[in-house]
């Protein structure tokens, strides 16, 4: 995951309707892609690890069952989905920004095909829901947990996503965040610090929730990090080139 070229035939259609919609139809497909090619992947391999295979590589160690189980950071760990959103929500309303969003949503793609791959080939079964004590638990709390843990089954564990994808985001707002704070840098700094804290909080969760070992922490936060720095090199150079020219190179535009 050294670098990234922007998909040229599967975008063009794409950036030229990103006008429609008062502006909006970039988003919405975005949305949409983000659905059939990170969400449907990812819970497809969960159910087929879950119906057909059995775990090949155990990453558990002594430590994870050592970790203790903290209810209330079920919470953080669900925030992971106010994290797509929130993206999209945050993307600059300029074509420089349309790009970052493609070149963020492909990258996506690419590290869900990725850990996908790796989730069918060496699964791993997560079997630490045992050490939940449901007795201790809120009514939100059983309702958080109950939410993930039926739409959720205890697969996919390494590299977790939970991090890849978090954690890719969560660059890519603070991206977004640092441009704009020059106007007013107190409450963007506030936001910044929030969503990093949230995110460590996530980051935590995965193992005090049982979601997740401390190996699938680990891993995640190595392709995470791989990740980014393709990306970020990917969206550098489209703020060299400028929009025009670099939708040109690409094939987006004719």
């Amino acid at each position: 995951m050294t670098g990234m070229r922007p998909w040229r035939g599967f975008w063009s259609g794409t950036w030229r309707r990103r006008g429609g919609l008062n502006g909006h139809r970039l988003t919405l497909e975005v949305f949409l892609i983000g659905v059939v090619f990170v969400a449907v992947p990812y819970f497809s391999t969960n159910n087929i690890a879950e119906a057909y295979l059995s775990t090949v590589f155990d990453p558990e160690i002594a430590l994870d069952r050592q970790i203790p189980v903290w209810n209330w950071t079920i919470l953080p760990y669900a925030l992971l989905y106010a994290f797509y959103p929130a993206t999209l929500i945050l993307t600059p309303k300029d074509d420089s920004g349309r790009i970052e969003m493609i070149l963020t949503i492909q990258m996506m793609i690419m590290v869900t095909a990725f850990c996908c791959v790796i989730f069918l080939l060496l699964p791993a079964e997560i079997d630490m829901r045992d050490q939940i004590d449901w007795g201790t638990m809120s009514a939100w709390e059983d309702a958080l947990f109950t939410f993930i843990h039926s739409s959720d089954n205890p697969w996919n564990a390494w590299p977790s996503l939970h991090i890849v994808h978090s954690y890719i985001l969560a660059r890519v707002m603070t991206h977004w965040m640092i441009g704009r704070r020059a106007s007013s840098p107190v409450p963007w700094n506030f936001a910044i610090f929030i969503l990093w804290l949230e995110w460590t909080l996530l980051a935590i969760s995965i193992l005090t929730t049982k979601q997740h070992y401390m190996f699938d922490l680990v891993t995640g936060v190595i392709v995470a990090h791989l990740a980014w720095l393709a990306l970020e090199r990917a969206m550098s150079n489209a703020r060299d080139l400028g929009p025009s020219r670099f939708t040109e190179e690409s094939g987006w535009t004719d």
